[in-house]
């Protein structure tokens, strides 16, 4: 398994943070295997993208709520992490 669980969609409330703001967050270590995804859905030519973050933040954005981790952007990276055979990505927090 290389997820904690697959789900569509955020079970946590909005909490409105622009791009800045989670600059503002220094990232730190996760395992993989502790995310609880929230997109079901992947694009293949995002994954195999040499530049896929050329356009966004280098980190992944994991929103952590009720004691779970939600890996909310950064699905590609994380999965392109997990066929590297690495078992955890670096990923900016934010605790609710």
């Amino acid at each position: 398994m290389i997820f904690k669980a697959v789900r569509e969609g955020k079970p946590y409330p909005e909490h409105g943070m622009s791009t800045k703001q989670w600059a503002d967050i220094p990232p730190r270590p996760v395992r993989l295997d502790q995310l609880v995804t929230t997109k079901r859905n992947l694009a293949l030519d995002r994954l195999l993208a040499e530049d896929s973050t050329f356009y966004g933040d280098l980190f992944p954005h994991v929103v952590e709520w009720s004691g779970a981790l939600y890996l909310e952007d950064g699905l590609h990276r994380a999965l392109r992490a997990a066929l590297q055979q690495r078992t955890s990505i670096h990923a900016r927090v934010l605790v609710l």
